[in-house]
């Protein structure tokens, strides 16, 4: 690692083959937390290549715990997080809506590093417990319409950083790999990014890959359709900003999507929308990003078509249903 270090501190920027080497060295136990605490802090001063990021997926993946979860056309909906918003936990609450309207959903999820409720803190929360079997997984499939992929259970090299993240409390590259990396190796991703640099890689990497893809930024800073702004939209065909009239309707306060300042509010939240008691505000927010997600599997005709079954399935308590069949599995 000394001499990785060296040379990064040298202003140069790492192969391909340097990144999935160094990455595939944290995953199998080869450096310490100093070591890795450096390594990690080169990329809050500048910004990833390309290729650099290519290898650290690709080395993620190598190391990487399998899953098949059967012939399913599975759907993930997930944010790089790191915006700093500490919104509440949207795109989770968006996959049981999906599930609800009827599409698989294999959700890729983690702790909270740099906020304060994780997609795997809510899920704890509710009640889930995390595994790594794939029969189960596949039952929940098949039975709820979702199940939920906690990263470290599935990555070695991400379990090794865990409480470097933690401890740094800020954005790192890791937040940019999360995403990538579901080791369901979903049909379909809706992708939440926290700034428009970040978009033109992911736009980058997922054409290579010819999945179906939708990638968000909100124009004030949100990995998500946050519906404060305007909304940056990339997809397979091309780029185009929607208003938040334009997706959910309305357009809402940064306060009224807040998420709490414990993992029991976060949670406790999560319950009261999912059961049709949120604010029209959160309702908005949900549907919109739920709408999206269901548009991109291009089985709607149109977004509105996705958006009116995104509604159905949260007032029809389908969403709901989803819940709870998938915690009555643990």
């Amino acid at each position: 690692m000394k001499k990785i270090l060296q040379y990064l501190f040298e202003h140069k920027t790492l192969s391909y083959q340097q990144a999935k080497d160094t990455l595939v060295g944290i995953g199998s136990g080869a450096y310490n937390e100093h070591e890795i605490t450096s390594f990690m802090t080169v990329y809050l001063m500048r910004s990833i290549t390309i290729e650099e990021l290519q290898g650290f997926r690709d080395a993620l993946l190598q190391l990487c715990v399998q899953v098949n979860l059967g012939n399913h056309q599975l759907l993930d909906i997930v944010g790089t997080g790191g915006d700093g918003k500490n919104s509440f936990n949207i795109s989770t609450l968006s996959c049981f809506i999906v599930a609800g309207a009827g599409q698989k959903v294999a959700k890729h999820g983690n702790y909270g590093a740099s906020s304060i409720s994780g997609a795997s803190n809510v899920m704890e929360q509710l009640g889930y417990k995390f595994k790594n079997d794939t029969a189960k997984l596949k039952q929940e499939v098949e039975e709820a319409n979702i199940c939920f992929l906690h990263a470290p259970l599935f990555h070695p090299a991400l379990k090794a950083v865990g409480a470097i993240r933690k401890n740094l409390g800020v954005r790192t590259f890791f937040n940019m790999l999360g995403p990538m990396v579901n080791p369901a190796l979903p049909t379909y991703q809706l992708v939440g990014v926290y700034n428009l640099e970040m978009a033109r890689i992911y736009n980058y990497l997922l054409q290579q890959t010819e999945k179906a893809f939708t990638i968000i930024h909100s124009l004030d800073g949100y990995d998500e359709i946050s519906l404060t702004n305007d909304t940056k939209v990339i997809t397979n065909k091309g780029e185009s900003i929607k208003t938040p009239q334009q997706l959910g309707k309305r357009m809402v306060m940064p306060e009224d999507i807040y998420g709490g300042n414990t993992v029991e509010e976060s949670a406790k939240m999560f319950r009261n929308i999912i059961e049709g008691n949120g604010t029209y505000a959160q309702n908005a927010v949900v549907l919109a990003n739920s709408a999206m997600a269901l548009n991109c599997t291009g089985n709607y005709t149109t977004y509105e078509d996705a958006y009116q079954a995104a509604v159905v399935s949260l007032e029809s308590r389908a969403a709901l249903g989803a819940l709870q069949k998938l915690i009555s599995l643990q």
